[in-house]
Protein backbone atom coordinates (compact mmCIF):
# COMPACT_ATOMS: atom_id res chain seq x y z
CA UNK A 1 0.00 0.00 0.00
CA UNK A 2 1.09 3.54 -0.61
CA UNK A 3 -0.06 6.06 2.02
CA UNK A 4 -0.46 9.77 1.33
CA UNK A 5 1.52 12.02 3.68
CA UNK A 6 -0.28 14.50 5.88
CA UNK A 7 0.60 18.19 5.34
CA UNK A 8 2.96 18.18 8.32
CA UNK A 9 4.75 15.05 7.13
CA UNK A 10 5.03 16.38 3.60
CA UNK A 11 6.92 19.50 4.65
CA UNK A 12 10.53 20.03 3.50
CA UNK A 13 12.81 17.60 5.36
CA UNK A 14 15.71 19.99 5.98
CA UNK A 15 16.30 23.58 7.07
CA UNK A 16 19.03 26.12 6.47
CA UNK A 17 19.52 28.77 9.15
CA UNK A 18 21.73 31.84 8.80
CA UNK A 19 23.57 33.52 11.68
CA UNK A 20 25.96 36.44 11.71
CA UNK A 21 28.87 35.49 13.95
CA UNK A 22 30.71 38.80 14.24
CA UNK A 23 30.98 42.21 12.59
CA UNK A 24 34.19 44.27 12.68
CA UNK A 25 32.98 47.25 10.68
CA UNK A 26 34.84 46.58 7.45
CA UNK A 27 33.56 43.02 7.26
CA UNK A 28 31.61 40.28 8.95
CA UNK A 29 31.45 36.54 9.54
CA UNK A 30 28.37 34.62 8.37
CA UNK A 31 27.37 31.00 8.99
CA UNK A 32 24.74 28.68 7.55
CA UNK A 33 23.59 25.62 9.48
CA UNK A 34 21.83 22.87 7.56
CA UNK A 35 19.71 20.44 9.63
CA UNK A 36 18.10 17.23 8.44
CA UNK A 37 14.62 17.31 10.01
CA UNK A 38 13.41 14.26 8.07
CA UNK A 39 13.68 10.52 8.59
CA UNK A 40 16.11 9.58 5.81
CA UNK A 41 19.71 10.55 5.11
CA UNK A 42 20.37 13.49 2.77
CA UNK A 43 23.20 12.65 0.35
CA UNK A 44 23.99 16.22 -0.78
CA UNK A 45 22.83 19.78 -0.24
CA UNK A 46 22.86 23.14 -1.99
CA UNK A 47 21.95 26.44 -0.34
CA UNK A 48 21.05 29.48 -2.46
CA UNK A 49 20.34 33.04 -1.34
CA UNK A 50 20.35 36.65 -2.47
CA UNK A 51 22.49 39.43 -1.04
CA UNK A 52 21.61 43.06 -1.75
CA UNK A 53 24.00 45.06 -3.91
CA UNK A 54 27.14 45.97 -1.96
CA UNK A 55 27.12 42.83 0.19
CA UNK A 56 29.24 39.88 -0.95
CA UNK A 57 31.18 36.81 0.18
CA UNK A 58 34.96 37.28 0.14
CA UNK A 59 36.08 33.84 1.38
CA UNK A 60 34.38 30.67 2.57
CA UNK A 61 35.14 27.40 4.34
CA UNK A 62 33.52 23.94 4.54
CA UNK A 63 31.50 24.60 1.34
CA UNK A 64 32.10 25.68 -2.25
CA UNK A 65 30.53 29.13 -2.66
CA UNK A 66 29.96 30.79 -6.04
CA UNK A 67 27.81 33.63 -7.30
CA UNK A 68 26.01 34.93 -10.37
CA UNK A 69 25.22 38.59 -9.84
CA UNK A 70 23.70 38.92 -6.37
CA UNK A 71 22.61 35.25 -6.23
CA UNK A 72 24.95 33.09 -4.11
CA UNK A 73 25.18 29.30 -4.17
CA UNK A 74 26.92 27.03 -1.65
CA UNK A 75 27.42 23.33 -2.38
CA UNK A 76 28.64 20.76 0.10
CA UNK A 77 32.24 19.60 0.13
CA UNK A 78 32.66 15.94 -0.83
CA UNK A 79 33.12 14.96 2.79
CA UNK A 80 30.12 16.93 4.10
CA UNK A 81 27.24 15.90 1.84
CA UNK A 82 25.84 12.97 3.86
CA UNK A 83 23.49 14.23 6.57
CA UNK A 84 21.66 11.61 8.67
CA UNK A 85 18.30 12.40 10.33
CA UNK A 86 18.57 15.11 13.04
CA UNK A 87 22.20 15.80 12.08
CA UNK A 88 23.52 19.28 11.29
CA UNK A 89 26.40 20.66 9.28
CA UNK A 90 27.71 24.22 9.24
CA UNK A 91 29.69 26.21 6.70
CA UNK A 92 30.88 29.76 7.06
CA UNK A 93 32.23 32.71 5.18
CA UNK A 94 33.72 36.16 5.56
CA UNK A 95 31.95 38.98 3.78
CA UNK A 96 31.70 42.71 3.27
CA UNK A 97 28.65 44.95 3.33
CA UNK A 98 25.71 45.35 5.67
CA UNK A 99 22.96 43.35 3.95
CA UNK A 100 21.22 40.16 5.08
CA UNK A 101 20.38 37.10 2.97
CA UNK A 102 16.93 36.70 1.39
CA UNK A 103 15.06 34.29 -0.90
CA UNK A 104 16.84 31.28 0.59
CA UNK A 105 16.45 27.88 -1.08
CA UNK A 106 17.73 24.53 0.19
CA UNK A 107 17.89 21.79 -2.45
CA UNK A 108 15.31 23.79 -4.37
CA UNK A 109 12.83 24.08 -1.48
CA UNK A 110 12.20 26.62 1.21
CA UNK A 111 14.95 26.96 3.82
CA UNK A 112 12.46 27.09 6.70
CA UNK A 113 10.47 23.97 5.83
CA UNK A 114 9.92 21.47 8.61
CA UNK A 115 11.35 23.69 11.31
CA UNK A 116 10.89 22.20 14.77
CA UNK A 117 9.79 24.83 17.35
CA UNK A 118 12.83 25.97 19.23
CA UNK A 119 15.20 25.60 16.29
CA UNK A 120 14.85 29.23 15.23
CA UNK A 121 17.80 31.42 16.30
CA UNK A 122 17.04 34.70 18.09
CA UNK A 123 16.68 37.96 16.23
CA UNK A 124 19.30 40.69 16.31
CA UNK A 125 19.25 42.99 19.36
CA UNK A 126 19.01 46.72 18.82
CA UNK A 127 22.13 48.71 18.01
CA UNK A 128 23.74 49.41 21.40
CA UNK A 129 23.92 52.96 22.71
CA UNK A 130 27.04 54.19 24.51
CA UNK A 131 27.07 56.33 27.64
CA UNK A 132 29.35 57.20 30.56
CA UNK A 133 32.39 57.15 28.28
CA UNK A 134 35.64 57.76 30.20
CA UNK A 135 39.35 57.22 29.60
CA UNK A 136 39.00 53.50 30.30
CA UNK A 137 35.30 52.52 30.36
CA UNK A 138 31.99 52.71 28.52
CA UNK A 139 28.44 51.61 29.34
CA UNK A 140 26.48 49.90 26.56
CA UNK A 141 22.68 49.48 26.47
CA UNK A 142 20.53 47.73 23.86
CA UNK A 143 16.95 46.64 23.20
CA UNK A 144 16.01 42.99 23.56
CA UNK A 145 16.08 40.32 20.88
CA UNK A 146 13.21 37.86 20.46
CA UNK A 147 13.17 34.08 20.16
CA UNK A 148 10.45 31.41 19.92
CA UNK A 149 11.77 29.65 23.03
CA UNK A 150 13.27 32.63 24.84
CA UNK A 151 16.57 34.52 24.96
CA UNK A 152 19.07 33.15 27.49
CA UNK A 153 21.82 35.81 27.38
CA UNK A 154 23.76 38.23 25.18
CA UNK A 155 27.35 38.22 23.93
CA UNK A 156 29.00 41.65 23.92
CA UNK A 157 31.51 41.77 21.05
CA UNK A 158 34.35 44.32 20.88
CA UNK A 159 36.42 44.55 17.72
CA UNK A 160 35.30 41.07 16.68
CA UNK A 161 35.99 39.35 20.03
CA UNK A 162 33.46 38.44 22.72
CA UNK A 163 34.36 40.37 25.87
CA UNK A 164 31.37 39.46 28.06
CA UNK A 165 28.19 37.36 28.20
CA UNK A 166 25.38 38.95 30.22
CA UNK A 167 21.73 38.19 30.96
CA UNK A 168 20.53 41.81 31.05
CA UNK A 169 20.38 44.59 28.47
CA UNK A 170 23.38 46.63 29.64
CA UNK A 171 27.10 46.11 30.20
CA UNK A 172 29.94 48.35 31.38
CA UNK A 173 33.25 47.52 29.70
CA UNK A 174 36.23 48.61 31.82
CA UNK A 175 40.00 48.33 31.36
CA UNK A 176 39.99 50.16 28.03
CA UNK A 177 42.81 52.31 26.67
CA UNK A 178 42.47 56.08 26.70
CA UNK A 179 41.89 57.87 23.40
CA UNK A 180 41.25 54.60 21.56
CA UNK A 181 38.63 53.62 18.96
CA UNK A 182 36.53 50.50 19.54
CA UNK A 183 33.55 48.96 17.73
CA UNK A 184 30.85 47.09 19.69
CA UNK A 185 28.07 44.76 18.58
CA UNK A 186 25.73 42.50 20.58
CA UNK A 187 24.29 39.11 19.68
CA UNK A 188 21.62 37.09 21.50
CA UNK A 189 21.79 33.43 22.54
CA UNK A 190 18.65 31.31 22.98
CA UNK A 191 17.93 28.46 25.38
CA UNK A 192 19.17 25.99 22.75
CA UNK A 193 22.49 27.94 22.81
CA UNK A 194 22.04 29.20 19.25
CA UNK A 195 23.36 32.67 18.50
CA UNK A 196 21.44 35.04 16.29
CA UNK A 197 22.72 37.78 14.00
CA UNK A 198 24.74 40.55 15.58
CA UNK A 199 23.30 43.99 16.09
CA UNK A 200 24.47 46.91 14.04
CA UNK A 201 27.87 48.31 15.09
CA UNK A 202 28.38 51.05 17.68
CA UNK A 203 31.73 52.89 17.35
CA UNK A 204 33.13 54.21 20.64
CA UNK A 205 36.19 56.37 21.28
CA UNK A 206 37.40 56.63 24.86
CA UNK A 207 38.41 60.02 26.23
CA UNK A 208 41.97 61.10 27.02
CA UNK A 209 44.94 59.61 25.27
CA UNK A 210 47.07 61.76 23.02
CA UNK A 211 50.26 60.76 21.22
CA UNK A 212 50.69 57.66 23.39
CA UNK A 213 53.22 56.68 26.03
CA UNK A 214 56.71 57.12 24.56
CA UNK A 215 58.07 54.72 27.17
CA UNK A 216 56.09 51.73 25.89
CA UNK A 217 58.37 49.15 24.26
CA UNK A 218 57.33 47.83 20.83
CA UNK A 219 59.94 45.22 20.00
CA UNK A 220 60.22 42.46 17.41
CA UNK A 221 62.65 39.61 16.84
CA UNK A 222 64.70 39.62 13.64
CA UNK A 223 66.00 36.11 12.89
CA UNK A 224 69.35 35.79 11.16
CA UNK A 225 68.19 32.67 9.24
CA UNK A 226 65.25 34.60 7.77
CA UNK A 227 67.52 35.82 4.97
CA UNK A 228 67.62 32.31 3.51
CA UNK A 229 64.40 30.41 2.72
CA UNK A 230 62.14 33.15 4.02
CA UNK A 231 63.93 35.81 1.97
CA UNK A 232 63.30 38.34 4.74
CA UNK A 233 65.93 41.05 5.13
CA UNK A 234 66.43 44.16 7.22
CA UNK A 235 65.16 46.20 4.28
CA UNK A 236 61.76 44.52 4.65
CA UNK A 237 61.33 46.44 7.91
CA UNK A 238 61.41 49.59 5.81
CA UNK A 239 59.27 48.49 2.86
CA UNK A 240 56.57 47.10 5.18
CA UNK A 241 56.35 50.34 7.16
CA UNK A 242 57.29 48.45 10.34
CA UNK A 243 60.50 50.36 11.11
CA UNK A 244 58.57 53.51 12.04
CA UNK A 245 56.32 51.53 14.40
CA UNK A 246 58.89 49.78 16.59
CA UNK A 247 61.21 50.95 19.31
CA UNK A 248 63.52 47.94 19.63
CA UNK A 249 64.80 44.91 17.74
CA UNK A 250 66.09 41.66 19.22
CA UNK A 251 68.60 40.15 16.79
CA UNK A 252 68.36 36.36 17.12
CA UNK A 253 70.49 34.49 17.86
CA UNK A 254 73.99 34.32 19.17
CA UNK A 255 75.08 30.94 20.54
CA UNK A 256 76.21 29.94 24.03
CA UNK A 257 79.08 27.46 23.90
CA UNK A 258 81.88 26.47 26.25
CA UNK A 259 80.74 28.97 28.87
CA UNK A 260 80.88 31.86 26.41
CA UNK A 261 78.76 33.96 24.06
CA UNK A 262 79.65 33.07 20.46
CA UNK A 263 78.57 34.05 16.94
CA UNK A 264 75.67 31.96 15.64
CA UNK A 265 75.99 32.38 11.84
CA UNK A 266 78.96 34.42 10.68
CA UNK A 267 77.81 34.57 7.05
CA UNK A 268 74.36 35.96 7.88
CA UNK A 269 75.63 38.14 10.72
CA UNK A 270 78.52 40.02 9.08
CA UNK A 271 79.81 38.38 5.87
CA UNK A 272 76.95 38.29 3.34
CA UNK A 273 77.37 40.94 0.62
CA UNK A 274 74.17 42.83 -0.12
CA UNK A 275 73.36 44.25 -3.52
CA UNK A 276 71.81 47.66 -3.93
CA UNK A 277 68.31 46.19 -4.41
CA UNK A 278 68.29 44.50 -1.00
CA UNK A 279 70.19 47.16 0.92
CA UNK A 280 68.41 49.52 3.31
CA UNK A 281 69.95 52.61 1.72
CA UNK A 282 70.13 51.31 -1.85
CA UNK A 283 73.95 51.14 -1.78
CA UNK A 284 75.63 47.81 -2.57
CA UNK A 285 78.33 46.31 -0.36
CA UNK A 286 81.90 46.23 -1.67
CA UNK A 287 84.30 43.32 -1.36
CA UNK A 288 86.70 45.19 0.90
CA UNK A 289 84.37 46.93 3.37
CA UNK A 290 84.99 45.90 7.01
CA UNK A 291 81.39 44.94 7.84
CA UNK A 292 78.67 43.39 5.72
CA UNK A 293 75.71 41.10 6.42
CA UNK A 294 72.81 41.78 8.74
CA UNK A 295 74.93 43.78 11.16
CA UNK A 296 75.75 46.35 8.49
CA UNK A 297 72.13 46.51 7.34
CA UNK A 298 71.06 47.10 10.95
CA UNK A 299 73.60 49.91 11.16
CA UNK A 300 72.04 51.48 8.05
CA UNK A 301 68.55 51.00 9.55
CA UNK A 302 69.59 52.90 12.70
CA UNK A 303 71.00 55.73 10.60
CA UNK A 304 67.61 56.07 8.93
CA UNK A 305 65.54 55.43 12.08
CA UNK A 306 67.67 56.66 14.98
CA UNK A 307 64.92 55.97 17.52
CA UNK A 308 65.38 52.18 17.13
CA UNK A 309 67.53 50.38 19.71
CA UNK A 310 68.96 46.96 18.87
CA UNK A 311 69.78 44.14 21.27
CA UNK A 312 71.87 41.05 20.51
CA UNK A 313 69.90 38.03 21.73
CA UNK A 314 71.67 34.83 22.79
CA UNK A 315 70.30 31.34 23.22
CA UNK A 316 66.80 30.50 22.08
CA UNK A 317 65.20 27.06 22.03
CA UNK A 318 68.03 25.37 20.10
CA UNK A 319 71.00 27.10 21.69
CA UNK A 320 70.00 27.21 25.36
CA UNK A 321 71.91 24.07 26.31
CA UNK A 322 75.10 26.01 27.03
CA UNK A 323 73.67 28.33 29.69
CA UNK A 324 74.10 25.85 32.53
CA UNK A 325 77.86 25.68 32.00
CA UNK A 326 78.05 29.44 31.43
CA UNK A 327 76.44 30.42 34.73
CA UNK A 328 78.83 28.22 36.65
CA UNK A 329 81.12 31.25 36.26
CA UNK A 330 78.74 34.16 35.55
CA UNK A 331 81.49 36.80 35.69
CA UNK A 332 83.53 35.11 32.96
CA UNK A 333 80.37 34.52 30.94
CA UNK A 334 79.40 38.19 31.14
CA UNK A 335 82.91 39.21 30.07
CA UNK A 336 82.75 37.00 26.99
CA UNK A 337 79.36 38.41 26.03
CA UNK A 338 80.56 41.98 26.47
CA UNK A 339 83.62 41.37 24.30
CA UNK A 340 81.46 39.89 21.53
CA UNK A 341 78.62 42.42 21.57
CA UNK A 342 81.08 45.31 21.81
CA UNK A 343 83.43 43.98 19.13
CA UNK A 344 84.86 47.13 17.47
CA UNK A 345 83.54 46.01 14.07
CA UNK A 346 79.90 46.34 15.17
CA UNK A 347 79.90 47.94 18.64
CA UNK A 348 77.83 50.88 17.37
CA UNK A 349 75.09 48.53 16.10
CA UNK A 350 74.00 47.18 19.49
CA UNK A 351 72.45 48.97 22.44
CA UNK A 352 71.84 45.98 24.65
CA UNK A 353 71.97 42.25 25.28
CA UNK A 354 69.07 39.84 25.59
CA UNK A 355 69.43 36.36 27.11
CA UNK A 356 66.89 33.80 25.92
CA UNK A 357 67.46 30.86 28.27
CA UNK A 358 64.86 28.11 27.81
CA UNK A 359 64.84 27.38 30.78
CA UNK A 360 66.79 28.10 34.00
CA UNK A 361 66.67 25.15 36.43
CA UNK A 362 64.01 23.47 34.24
CA UNK A 363 63.62 21.52 31.01
CA UNK A 364 63.31 22.76 27.44
CA UNK A 365 65.10 21.06 24.55
CA UNK A 366 67.53 19.95 27.29
CA UNK A 367 67.21 19.98 31.08
CA UNK A 368 69.10 22.39 33.32
CA UNK A 369 69.98 21.73 36.98
CA UNK A 370 71.95 24.87 37.78
CA UNK A 371 69.63 25.80 40.65
CA UNK A 372 67.05 28.54 41.33
CA UNK A 373 69.70 31.25 41.91
CA UNK A 374 71.22 30.86 38.45
CA UNK A 375 68.99 33.44 36.76
CA UNK A 376 69.65 36.09 39.38
CA UNK A 377 73.40 35.41 39.35
CA UNK A 378 73.59 35.64 35.57
CA UNK A 379 71.67 38.91 35.31
CA UNK A 380 73.63 40.46 38.19
CA UNK A 381 76.90 39.65 36.39
CA UNK A 382 75.57 41.06 33.11
CA UNK A 383 74.54 44.34 34.71
CA UNK A 384 77.87 44.65 36.50
CA UNK A 385 79.81 44.18 33.26
CA UNK A 386 77.63 46.14 30.82
CA UNK A 387 76.94 49.05 33.18
CA UNK A 388 73.84 51.05 34.06
CA UNK A 389 73.15 52.64 30.66
CA UNK A 390 73.15 49.41 28.61
CA UNK A 391 69.95 47.48 27.99
CA UNK A 392 69.98 44.10 29.73
CA UNK A 393 66.87 41.96 29.13
CA UNK A 394 65.75 38.33 29.12
CA UNK A 395 63.13 36.24 27.35
CA UNK A 396 61.37 34.15 30.01
CA UNK A 397 58.85 31.36 30.40
CA UNK A 398 55.11 31.93 30.74
CA UNK A 399 54.45 28.66 32.62
CA UNK A 400 52.38 29.86 35.59
CA UNK A 401 51.34 26.40 36.79
CA UNK A 402 52.04 25.65 40.48
CA UNK A 403 55.58 24.29 40.60
CA UNK A 404 56.04 25.21 36.93
CA UNK A 405 58.91 26.93 35.19
CA UNK A 406 58.28 30.39 36.69
CA UNK A 407 58.62 28.81 40.13
CA UNK A 408 61.87 27.09 39.15
CA UNK A 409 64.10 30.21 39.19
CA UNK A 410 64.42 33.47 41.10
CA UNK A 411 62.97 35.80 38.48
CA UNK A 412 61.92 38.26 41.16
CA UNK A 413 65.47 38.56 42.48
CA UNK A 414 66.88 38.94 38.98
CA UNK A 415 64.43 41.72 38.09
CA UNK A 416 66.46 44.40 39.89
CA UNK A 417 69.25 43.97 37.32
CA UNK A 418 67.22 44.01 34.11
CA UNK A 419 65.38 46.56 32.01
CA UNK A 420 62.55 44.16 31.20
CA UNK A 421 61.46 40.56 30.71
CA UNK A 422 60.03 39.34 27.40
CA UNK A 423 57.32 37.00 28.72
CA UNK A 424 56.86 34.33 26.03
CA UNK A 425 53.07 34.20 26.22
CA UNK A 426 52.70 31.90 23.22
CA UNK A 427 53.25 28.21 22.45
CA UNK A 428 51.10 27.21 25.43
CA UNK A 429 49.50 24.49 23.29
CA UNK A 430 50.36 22.90 19.96
CA UNK A 431 50.54 19.75 17.87
CA UNK A 432 53.39 18.30 19.91
CA UNK A 433 50.24 16.85 21.52
CA UNK A 434 49.45 15.06 18.26
CA UNK A 435 45.88 14.03 19.06
CA UNK A 436 44.90 17.30 20.75
CA UNK A 437 42.81 18.54 22.30
CA UNK A 438 42.92 21.53 19.98
CA UNK A 439 43.56 24.76 21.86
CA UNK A 440 44.80 28.26 20.97
CA UNK A 441 48.54 28.54 21.46
CA UNK A 442 48.44 32.10 22.82
CA UNK A 443 45.33 32.71 24.96
CA UNK A 444 45.19 35.97 26.85
CA UNK A 445 42.84 34.49 29.45
CA UNK A 446 41.68 31.06 30.52
CA UNK A 447 38.39 29.71 29.19
CA UNK A 448 36.11 26.73 29.95
CA UNK A 449 37.70 23.54 28.66
CA UNK A 450 41.25 24.86 28.32
CA UNK A 451 43.70 21.92 28.70
CA UNK A 452 45.68 23.73 31.42
CA UNK A 453 43.99 26.50 33.42
CA UNK A 454 47.32 28.20 34.21
CA UNK A 455 48.56 28.40 30.63
CA UNK A 456 47.51 31.90 29.62
CA UNK A 457 49.04 35.38 29.46
CA UNK A 458 47.13 36.94 32.36
CA UNK A 459 48.16 34.21 34.81
CA UNK A 460 51.80 34.41 33.71
CA UNK A 461 51.98 38.18 34.11
CA UNK A 462 50.22 38.07 37.47
CA UNK A 463 52.59 35.40 38.74
CA UNK A 464 55.66 37.48 37.85
CA UNK A 465 54.10 40.48 39.58
CA UNK A 466 53.41 38.36 42.67
CA UNK A 467 57.11 37.43 42.71
CA UNK A 468 58.07 41.10 42.87
CA UNK A 469 58.64 41.93 39.19
CA UNK A 470 57.29 45.44 38.48
CA UNK A 471 54.58 45.58 35.83
CA UNK A 472 56.59 48.05 33.74
CA UNK A 473 59.38 45.45 33.48
CA UNK A 474 57.08 42.94 31.80
CA UNK A 475 56.43 42.84 28.03
CA UNK A 476 53.50 40.85 26.65
CA UNK A 477 54.49 38.37 23.94
CA UNK A 478 52.65 37.93 20.64
CA UNK A 479 53.24 35.26 17.99
CA UNK A 480 53.15 36.31 14.34
CA UNK A 481 52.35 32.70 13.42
CA UNK A 482 49.80 29.98 14.10
CA UNK A 483 49.93 26.46 15.46
CA UNK A 484 47.66 23.81 14.04
CA UNK A 485 46.45 20.23 13.82
CA UNK A 486 44.95 18.10 11.07
CA UNK A 487 42.34 15.37 11.16
CA UNK A 488 40.01 17.63 13.14
CA UNK A 489 36.22 17.54 12.82
CA UNK A 490 35.23 19.91 15.65
CA UNK A 491 35.21 23.59 14.73
CA UNK A 492 35.50 24.90 18.30
CA UNK A 493 38.49 24.26 20.61
CA UNK A 494 38.75 20.92 22.37
CA UNK A 495 38.58 18.63 19.35
CA UNK A 496 40.69 15.58 18.64
CA UNK A 497 43.29 15.40 15.87
CA UNK A 498 45.53 12.96 14.05
CA UNK A 499 48.71 15.04 14.00
CA UNK A 500 50.20 18.42 13.10
CA UNK A 501 48.86 20.34 10.12
CA UNK A 502 51.22 20.88 7.20
CA UNK A 503 53.31 24.04 7.50
CA UNK A 504 55.64 25.78 5.08
CA UNK A 505 58.74 25.39 7.25
CA UNK A 506 57.74 22.92 9.96
CA UNK A 507 54.71 20.73 10.74
CA UNK A 508 52.09 22.40 12.91
CA UNK A 509 53.45 25.91 12.35
CA UNK A 510 52.53 28.54 9.74
CA UNK A 511 53.00 32.30 9.33
CA UNK A 512 50.09 34.66 9.86
CA UNK A 513 50.60 36.10 6.38
CA UNK A 514 49.75 32.67 4.97
CA UNK A 515 46.95 31.67 7.37
CA UNK A 516 44.97 34.90 6.97
CA UNK A 517 44.31 33.85 3.36
CA UNK A 518 44.36 30.03 3.47
CA UNK A 519 42.46 29.54 6.73
CA UNK A 520 40.68 32.74 7.86
CA UNK A 521 39.69 32.98 11.52
CA UNK A 522 36.29 31.46 12.31
CA UNK A 523 36.06 32.27 16.02
CA UNK A 524 37.70 33.68 19.12
CA UNK A 525 38.32 32.20 22.54
CA UNK A 526 40.39 33.38 25.48
CA UNK A 527 41.20 36.64 23.70
CA UNK A 528 42.77 35.06 20.62
CA UNK A 529 41.52 33.61 17.33
CA UNK A 530 41.10 30.15 15.86
CA UNK A 531 40.18 28.80 12.44
CA UNK A 532 38.93 25.56 10.94
CA UNK A 533 39.33 24.90 7.23
CA UNK A 534 38.69 21.41 5.93
CA UNK A 535 40.16 19.07 8.53
CA UNK A 536 42.82 21.55 9.64
CA UNK A 537 42.45 23.60 12.84
CA UNK A 538 44.71 26.59 13.51
CA UNK A 539 45.05 29.21 16.21
CA UNK A 540 46.71 32.59 15.76
CA UNK A 541 46.39 36.26 16.60
CA UNK A 542 44.74 38.72 14.23
CA UNK A 543 44.91 42.53 14.20
CA UNK A 544 41.66 42.59 16.21
CA UNK A 545 42.85 40.20 18.93
CA UNK A 546 46.21 41.98 19.12
CA UNK A 547 44.42 45.30 19.67
CA UNK A 548 42.52 43.73 22.57
CA UNK A 549 45.73 42.28 24.03
CA UNK A 550 47.46 45.65 23.80
CA UNK A 551 44.52 47.31 25.53
CA UNK A 552 44.91 44.81 28.37
CA UNK A 553 48.67 45.42 28.53
CA UNK A 554 48.11 49.17 28.79
CA UNK A 555 45.36 48.83 31.37
CA UNK A 556 47.69 46.73 33.52
CA UNK A 557 50.64 49.14 33.12
CA UNK A 558 52.92 46.67 31.37
CA UNK A 559 56.11 47.98 29.81
CA UNK A 560 54.90 47.19 26.30
CA UNK A 561 54.91 44.20 23.97
CA UNK A 562 57.18 42.15 21.75
CA UNK A 563 56.63 39.59 19.02
CA UNK A 564 58.16 36.55 17.38
CA UNK A 565 58.97 37.37 14.62
CA UNK A 566 58.96 39.98 11.85
CA UNK A 567 58.88 37.66 8.82
CA UNK A 568 55.51 36.13 9.82
CA UNK A 569 53.76 39.46 9.21
CA UNK A 570 52.18 40.63 5.96
CA UNK A 571 54.10 42.66 3.39
CA UNK A 572 52.45 45.80 4.72
CA UNK A 573 53.12 44.94 8.38
CA UNK A 574 49.52 44.74 9.58
CA UNK A 575 50.31 42.87 12.82
CA UNK A 576 53.14 45.24 13.75
CA UNK A 577 50.73 48.09 13.03
CA UNK A 578 48.17 46.54 15.37
CA UNK A 579 50.76 46.37 18.18
CA UNK A 580 51.78 49.96 17.52
CA UNK A 581 48.23 51.29 17.42
CA UNK A 582 47.18 49.25 20.41
CA UNK A 583 49.94 50.67 22.61
CA UNK A 584 49.40 54.27 21.47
Amino acid sequence: MVGLASPAQAATSATATYTKGSDWGSGFEGKWTIKNTGTTTISSWTVEWDFPAGTRVTSAWDADVTSVGNRWTAKNKSWAGNLPPNATVTFGFNGTGTGSPSNCKLNGGSCDGGVIPGDDPPTAPGVPTASNITDNAVTLTWTAATDDKGVKNYDVIRDGSVVATVTGLTYTNTGLAAGTDYVYTVQARDTADQTGPASGPRPVKTTGGGPGDPNKVKMGYFTQWGIYGRNYHVKNLVTSGTASKITHINYAFGNVQGGRCTIGDAFADYEKAYGADQSVDGVADTWDQPLRGNFNQLRKLKARYPHIKILFSFGGWTWSGGFGQAVANPTAFAESCYNLVEDPRWADVFDGIDLDWEYPNACGLTCDTSGPASMKNMMQAMRARFGPSYLVTAAVTADAAPGGKIDAADYGGAAQYINWYNVMTYDFFGAWDRTGPTAPHSPLTSYPGVPNQNFNSVDAVNKYKAKGVPANKLLLGVGFYGRGWTGVTQATPGGTATGPATGTYEPGNEDYKVLKNTCPATGTVGGTAYAKCGTNWWSYDTPATIQSKMAWAKANNLGGAFYWEFSGDTANGELATAVHNGLN
